[in-house]
């Protein structure tokens, strides 16, 4: 069985950081680019940041200099570092994982696996 499984989320105050983690299994994770994406109450997705197989990473312009993916192939797992954290940044976050490429996609469908998520809240 495929899973996505999202962990770190919670309540964190305006500039606090918070580590997201999502563990991999039923699929081989090394070959697979991964995402995150999220998405805000009352608004539609956003896709955050990628790795690719290789470990070449991409973001968002509105995450760029705050937050960093890494993955870890032998742990099975995706990372999210946030740092600096907005109000804005306040939404659910989720992995996604894709064999073909980095998506830039917020589609879900076009995902090979996608998870059940983690609540991210920036609030004082």
């Amino acid at each position: 069985e495929v899973q996505l499984v999202e962990s770190g989320g919670g309540l964190v105050q305006p500039g606090g950081s918070l580590r997201l983690s999502c563990a991999a299994s039923g699929f081989t994770f090394g070959s697979y680019d991964m995402s995150w994406v999220r998405q805000a109450p009352g608004k539609g997705p956003e896709w955050v940041s990628a790795i690719n197989s290789g470990g070449a990473t991409t973001c968002a312009d509105s995450v760029k200099g705050r937050f960093t993916i890494s993955r870890d192939n032998a742990q099975s797992s995706v990372y999210l570092q946030m740092d600096s954290l907005k109000p804005e940044d306040t939404a659910v976050y989720y992995c996604a994982a894709d064999a073909t490429a980095i998506l830039f996609s917020t589609t879900r469908d076009e995902y090979d696996y996608w998870g059940q998520g983690t609540q991210v809240t920036v609030s004082s």
